[in-house]
């Protein structure tokens, strides 16, 4: 096996040296990893080892991608050693040494069909896994998006306190006002805007781990009289709110309904109520996904059906849905370093979160949170929040500056 397994791989080897030089030792079999295997670049020591466990993985290494190299690590089929770092940059490498030249600038557009249904099953798939697993590298308070650094010397949980007080404090929340998070996630969100702000809160989810928590979690601070938990669709939601929130969750809707999504929230709010999304976009104006397949990695093993429209597109369906935007901020560099403290978390938990799942749903989130880290850093996939009112309202509604937003 050795001999059949090095004669397939010393041509393409050969070839990829060609096109860059890795500091990467693939080997198979036993031995020392230092003086067998091949080496896909000149170096004293390899900063990335990969592993060949399964003859299977031959070609998913033949055609590096994003989605391929993925597969094979999350199946088991190939094993890597190094730094989080090394790895992922080694993968964007090879996928991009690997790929035609007409492939490194290719973004794959690709749209799902949403239904209550199958968006009930992708985000009990997601968030499902155990509300323990999530608090091992998550803050304190649980907060599954991006944070917001003043100064980038904040700690985690100080900048996800921030997150979540710019967005009240951009929405001028004020005592007493209905408040509607749609997305909820376990319940931070409308845990401060009750306990600082003074408002009347619904949260909605569609995780079933979530809802239990969240509603412990309003019980252990006596706000019942406050805030209600639902575990309901947004497109179930009836009455009027005052100042509607949606949080790292209109990834779910589907770029082609994002039209109907915004006009669910347009009928929900009250003619002078107040919106904020906050979420995550693509940078390909055509709404394409991230480059070398690695979209397609997270459809299958991520985030089934999730798609990140370019800011553009969440513009103009906010139009068309009966929203006028009034306050565009881009958050990019917030979120690589989130999930920078998101994926050193994982690393530094990694005995034990491997206890709480199995192997390969505890390699897909290694890859996930290291891989979107370099995807926000590398501008692959940015983040906005947008504020926004109904649309054909008196200009006299808005205010004269963004003064309030940092009072």
């Amino acid at each position: 096996m050795t001999t059949s397994m090095e004669a397939v791989l010393t041509p393409w080897v050969t070839q990829l040296k060609a096109r860059a030089n890795l500091p990467v030792l693939l080997r198979w079999g036993e031995g020392d990893a230092h003086t067998s295997g091949l080496r896909l670049g000149d170096f004293a020591q390899p900063k990335v080892e990969i592993h060949i466990r399964k003859a299977s993985a031959i070609p998913l290494l033949l055609s590096p991608g994003l989605d391929s190299l993925g597969e094979a690590y999350v199946e088991g089929q190939i094993d890597v050693t190094g730094r989080v770092e090394d790895i992922l940059d080694a993968a964007h490498r090879l996928s991009e040494a690997g790929s035609n030249p007409e492939g490194r600038l290719a973004r794959v557009v690709r749209h799902f069909s949403h239904n209550k249904k199958s968006d009930s099953e992708a985000i009990q798939y997601h968030y499902d896994v155990s509300n323990e697993f999530y608090q091992a590298w998550l803050d304190p308070a649980m907060v599954y998006s991006c944070a917001y650094f003043e100064t980038g010397s904040e700690t985690l949980a100080e900048a996800q306190q921030k997150k979540i007080d710019h967005i009240l404090t951009k929405l001028q929340l004020q005592p007493d006002q209905r408040l509607l998070d749609i997305g909820c996630g376990w319940g931070a969100l409308v845990l401060r805007a009750a306990g600082k702000f003074g408002a009347r809160c619904v949260g909605i989810t569609l995780s079933q781990r979530q809802f239990e928590l969240a509603t412990e979690r309003v019980r252990q601070a006596g706000l019942q009289d406050r805030i209600e938990i639902r575990l309901q669709d947004y497109r179930d939601v009836q009455g009027t709110f005052d100042r509607i929130t949606s949080v790292g969750m209109f990834e779910h809707v589907g770029i082609k309904y994002l039209k109907d999504y915004f006009g669910q929230i347009n009928r929900l709010l009250t003619d002078d109520g107040w919106v904020l999304n906050h979420g995550i976009t693509s940078t390909d104006a055509n709404d394409g996904e991230t480059s070398f397949g690695g979209g397609r990695f997270i459809d299958r093993y991520v985030f089934p059906h999730g798609e990140v429209p370019h800011i553009s597109t969440v513009l103009k369906t906010m139009q068309e849905g009966g929203l006028e935007a009034t306050d565009v901020e881009g958050l990019r560099r917030h979120y690589a370093l989130t999930m920078s403290h998101w994926s050193r978390a994982f690393e530094a938990n990694a005995d034990r979160l491997r206890a709480m799942v199995d192997e390969k749903r505890w390699r897909i989130w290694r890859v996930y949170l290291a891989g979107c880290q370099w995807a926000f850093e590398h501008d692959e996939i940015s983040l906005y929040q947008v504020l926004c009112r109904k649309a054909a309202r008196p200009s006299a509604g808005q205010p004269w500056s963004r003064k309030w937003m940092y009072a």
